[in-house]
């Protein structure tokens, strides 16, 4: 045992004598990740610094004629507006990103608001694609109505419940559309069923000394960034029962028995017998739809996503049953067999699970405070929820054009008919022709 152990000894010596020496070589790949993650944060923040964002305020025409599509269409636009990916210089040196947009609705003491948040220097091109759809409309840059709440809520005085969102099934199922409401076959706009309406109706009752915000970051981006599309044609591919089958390869083990029984060589791999009917023909009528409803979510561009909402309040008036309010709106969405939006959850709910260790629960009212600060901190700075780590599923999504032109539109006052939505009573028109100037 004794001699065991001494050689041991010896043949670890020379190991340890090489740590001695050498282990400053390891400190460069050890640091090297955190380095690369605090350059590229550093340079981020820069670039942001010199590109000053704003928030515009959208008043909609008293009669929207246009279905949810027109909203479709401006996304699409949008889309093309911010989506300029960086180039190794510009990534690693200048910091620059691809821009996101904010579309975010407001209840302010029961008035409910349309707002969207931009790049300043892309505030005409963005204004134009908007009022090519809705030409009555009425865009102002106005002042970030969060900032008119205090900032360090919860506090003595007010209180506030919020969620993040997350999609429930991977990125290629898509939720429910606004196709699926039959608004493009309505040729009448009162007989149009907007589901944003629900959420319409449900912040016409908040009152004063109340607030309810919805917020749906979204950022441009493609496949080889995100690939959702790649997903989802993999996922296409195996519903559809077209995985590529390989030739069964007989154990070494079987073919030598033979070799020894028959006194024959072992033969090649043996093919799968081919099927008499194709894999499509043996679909159910809900897996094909499945699969056209995953084809037709790839066909279109992508938006990477984070959704959230907070309900809050002086805490006299705070009524927590409130937050049911957006619960209930995102739940129009939800197909059993594709996708829905559901709240994420721990640590992005602001609600504490219970500890069956007793002594954890000693601290919940400390890390519900702080849970509470979070997310009210990462909205009013329209941060994603994993800020600042890279985005990725399920705390970022992908929606397509045609599923957030269905969560975020300007409905008519029709279908809509919540009352004290701001709306413009009189169209605007342009002057008569050969008016006098003098």
């Amino acid at each position: 045992m004794l001699d065991s152990l001494k050689s041991l000894i010896q043949i670890l010596s020379p190991v340890q004598e090489i740590i001695k020496e050498w282990w400053w070589l390891l400190i460069p790949f050890i640091l090297w990740p955190p380095f690369v993650f605090l350059w590229r944060w550093w340079r981020v923040e820069l670039f942001l610094k010199k590109n000053k964002r704003v928030l515009l305020e959208i008043r909609i025409p008293k009669e929207v004629l246009k279905p949810i599509r027109a909203m479709e269409v401006v996304l699409d636009g949008l889309w093309q507006i911010l989506y300029d990916p960086a180039d190794w210089w510009e990534k690693w040196v200048e910091g620059k990103i691809v821009m996101d947009y904010s579309f975010e609705v407001a209840s302010i003491d029961g008035e409910p608001h349309f707002y969207l948040r931009i790049p300043e220097a892309n505030r005409d091109s963005i204004e134009s694609v908007v009022y090519s759809q809705y030409p009555d409309a009425e865009i102002s840059i106005v002042d970030d109505y969060a900032k008119y709440v205090p900032q360090d809520i919860p506090n003595k005085e007010w209180d506030l419940w919020g969620a993040d969102y997350k999609l429930l099934m991977p990125n290629p199922y898509p939720i429910k559309t606004y196709l699926e409401f039959e608004t493009e076959r309505e040729a009448l706009e009162e007989k149009r069923i907007d589901p944003l309406a629900t959420l319409l109706e449900s912040m016409a009752k908040i009152k004063p000394g109340e607030q309810f915000w919805v917020q749906i970051l979204a950022t441009p981006v493609i496949d080889a960034e995100v690939p959702w599309v790649t997903e989802g044609k993999k996922i296409r591919d195996e519903l559809a029962r077209r995985v590529e089958k390989k030739p069964v390869q007989r154990p070494l083990i079987l073919e030598a028995a033979d070799v020894l029984i028959t006194g024959q060589p072992p033969a090649g791999p043996q093919e799968e017998k081919k099927e008499l009917l194709p894999p499509e023909m043996k679909l159910t009528p809900g897996e094909r739809d499945i699969i056209a409803a995953i084809e037709k979510k790839m066909a279109k561009r992508g938006y990477n996503c984070s959704i959230r909402f907070i309900y809050l309040g002086k805490r006299d008036i705070f009524f927590k049953p409130k937050l049911r309010l957006g619960l209930g709106f995102f739940s129009n969405f939800a197909t059993q067999n594709l996708n829905f939006l559901v709240p994420h959850g721990q640590p992005f709910l602001t609600k504490i699970k219970k500890s069956w260790f007793l002594p954890f629960n000693l601290f919940i009212d400390r890390r519900l405070y702080l849970r509470k600060r979070s997310i009210f901190r990462k909205y009013i700075k329209r941060d994603y929820p994993l800020f600042p780590r890279k985005p990725r599923w399920p705390s970022n999504f992908i929606l397509n054009t045609e599923e957030l032109a269905s969560v975020f539109h300007f409905p008519g006052r029709r279908v809509a008919p919540a009352p004290f939505v701001q709306r413009i009573e009189a169209k605007k028109g342009e002057a008569p022709a050969g008016l006098p100037t003098d």
